[in-house]
């Protein structure tokens, strides 16, 4: 049995960890009303979130140090790698706003919707209101500590690029030195993820069952035409954008999701891109993307290239006006969209980012703070959906742009390591 047990793939532990999760908490919800499970459960979730986060500040600055400063003075070939980045994910990202405008008209999912409900917390969210002043502001640290502490990835990346440079200025002793440290840490980050990554299953399952638990599967109903849109358009995008990149990039797409599989799932179910960075970024190491690629795009990615969070915006807020009776025209709609793409960026570190975003265009644009309140009721499901979208499309432009970089040899090595068990 034993023997047995240890056979089973982390995916299958993290699949099962999910049904549990789910039956404990409808229990816990619906059945055992005396017990509160949740106050048992959450610090398991806790715990390992914690984990993960701890991963991420010395991964992403060691990655990026060694990928950087690892050309030597070849500073040219890291700015063209940048251009044609952010080229790609603008790109992208448009086209994620695209087919959700789309599917939110076509659906309409708010007609009927009644708004009700108290808007304190979505005006407390409107305050935050993002501009591009404060975007740019906010990508530059006063403190790299500080920004370490506060898991802020854009920040830790604006320094860790600087430093890189910095170092591929120094010559001799000192710079091998540091060099020689941040590869360390790299490799140690890495094997202290395949650690972390043994306590998933737990951690997922509490998770899950502590939301179900609170909300009842009343959770997976609410707001259901809203939820399905939202999936609807998730899948069309992926048929409509992804996949023709895979095919025109000439990605082995099974030996993709091989890899990609057990981060997406991490990303799916803990609605967390920080929880599947770190394996994200060692299992496209192992698919043969190299590392100077990993280390700049898909941390990078994950500050503009949110594909998911972007086609949400764009159906969340056509969503309220469409709730709130208001007939936005098409260039109004358009102009929302830009508005949203320039304010979208660089605030992924931001709790429930994408709530923050949504509040502050509605009070742009003059529509009712009350929308926020209703899509909290079911933001979860929406963020399961949209997080594991932003890791599928942040991996996949570490391949793309390894491809464009003349790079596909090594991805299309017949030598493969087996992905992390």
């Amino acid at each position: 049995m034993w023997r047995f047990l240890r056979g089973i793939s982390l995916t299958w532990w993290i699949v099962i960890s999910m049904v549990v999760g789910v039956t404990l908490g409808y229990l816990d919800n619906a059945v055992w009303t005396e017990t509160n499970l949740a106050v048992w459960l959450s610090p398991l979730s806790t715990i390992f979130l914690r984990m993960i986060k701890s991963i991420v500040v010395p991964l992403i600055f060691g990655s990026l140090v060694v990928g950087v400063a690892g050309h030597g003075d070849d500073m040219k070939r890291v700015g063209r790698l940048a251009l044609k980045s952010l080229i790609y994910f603008e790109i992208v990202t448009t086209i994620a706003l695209a087919v959700g405008l789309l599917a939110v008209n076509l659906v309409k999912p708010g007609v009927g919707v009644v708004l009700t409900g108290s808007t304190d917390a979505a005006a407390q969210l409107a305050v935050n209101k993002p501009t591009l002043a404060s975007v740019l502001e906010h990508t530059v640290p006063q403190s790299f500590f500080e920004a370490a502490s506060k898991n802020e990835v854009l920040q830790v990346v604006f320094f860790s690029i600087l430093f890189a440079v910095a170092l591929s200025k120094v010559k001799g002793k000192n710079k091998e030195t540091m060099l020689g440290f941040c590869e360390a840490l790299t490799e140690i980050m890495f094997r202290f993820t395949n650690i972390v990554m043994k306590f998933a299953p737990i951690g997922i399952g509490a998770a899950i069952a502590v939301s179900i638990g609170a909300s009842g599967l009343g959770l997976l109903r609410n707001l259901a035409t809203l939820v399905l849109t939202l999936y609807g358009a998730l899948v069309v995008f992926i048929l409509a954008a992804l996949v023709p990149v895979t095919i025109i990039a000439r990605v082995p797409v099974r030996k993709f999701w091989h890899y990609v599989r057990e981060p997406w799932l991490i990303a799916f179910s803990t609605a967390s891109s920080e929880a599947a960075l770190p394996l994200a970024m060692e299992n496209m190491e192992k698919m043969g993307v190299p590392k100077r690629i990993i280390a700049f795009v898909i941390p990078t990615g994950y500050s503009f290239n949110l594909d998911g969070s972007t086609l949400y915006l764009a159906v969340a807020s056509v969503f309220v006006a469409q709730a709130a009776g208001v007939n936005m025209t098409l260039g109004e709609q358009i102009l929302m969209m830009l508005t949203l793409m320039l304010t979208s960026k660089g605030v992924a570190a931001v709790p429930r980012a994408s709530l923050v975003i949504l509040a502050a265009t509605l009070s742009s644009f003059n529509l009712p703070l009350e929308g926020v309140t209703v899509i909290f009721a079911v933001d979860a499901l929406m963020d399961m959906a949209r997080t594991s979208v932003n890791l599928l499309g942040n991996c996949l432009a570490s391949v793309v742009m390894a491809r464009w970089e003349g790079d596909a040899a090594l991805i299309d090595s017949p030598t493969e390591v087996a992905v992390v068990r």
